[in-house]
């Protein structure tokens, strides 16, 4: 059995993602946490930088991948079956906001002790006004593309490339890039780690059956902007 070789760029890109991107984002949610109140300019703020780093850090990734030879269906950007996406796409984004939705409404019936770390940093970052949850939908949207298109499309790519002359290449593939995924949400904590670990999958497998990228990336920024507007939501009927 032999392995495709990693080229230099791509490792580095896997190094970033991996220790890089991890590092950044425990190292300010800390410093976000240790505020008593971020602000409307604050939290505009963390919105729009995150904004420009994440479109930054796509677009150098999808340079690099064409530069190697990657195709757009490889990397998932591509729709081979428009009916199979449009399914996966409706279906998967209205079950995971349901449960997300339940999951909110259990979470929020806690005492504060109990919500857990990931509940307080989501708490604290919320748009408050018309002003924030315009960007944060912005913000959403470029989680939503930017996120997938890195694990989910360049990640897989990458990998399933990398194990393609060992049976269960996809398996791995999808295991590896989740795996980096949920790394770089450490500082969600451990029980952050393992849900996103789980979506993660759930996506990949999106993926695989659809052939393409849409239904996560849809399904994800879904997902993170219902987080956005709904929990502000609920914590004033709280």
């Amino acid at each position: 059995m032999t392995f495709a070789t990693i080229p230099w760029d791509f490792a580095l890109i896997l190094a970033a993602l991996g220790v890089l991107i991890p590092w950044r984002g425990t190292v300010r949610v800390g410093r976000l946490m240790k505020k008593e109140d971020l602000g409307s300019s604050g939290r505009l703020s963390l919105y729009g930088s995150t904004i420009f780093f994440q479109w930054l850090i796509a677009g150098l990734v999808f340079w690099r991948a064409l530069a190697r030879g990657m195709n757009h269906a490889e990397l998932g950007l591509s729709i081979a079956d428009p009916w199979r996406a449009a399914w996966a796409t409706c279906g998967a984004t209205l079950l995971l906001c349901a449960g997300q939705t339940a999951g909110l409404r259990k979470m929020v019936q806690l005492p504060v002790e109990k919500r857990g770390a990931l509940f307080r940093i989501t708490e604290k970052i919320m748009p408050r006004t018309w002003s924030e949850a315009s960007l944060f939908a912005v913000l959403a949207c470029t989680a939503g593309l930017s996120e997938e298109f890195l694990y989910r499309g360049f990640i897989w790519a990458l990998f399933a490339r990398f194990f393609s002359s060992a049976s269960g290449a996809i398996f791995f593939a999808s295991c590896i890039s989740s795996l980096w995924f949920a790394v770089a949400h450490l500082y969600q904590g451990r029980r952050g780690i393992i849900t996103t670990f789980v979506v993660s999958m759930i996506f990949s497998g999106l993926r695989i059956w659809s052939g393409t990228l849409l239904p996560s990336i849809v399904a994800h920024a879904a997902v993170d902007l219902l987080v956005g507007l709904y929990v502000p939501r609920l914590l004033r009927k709280a």
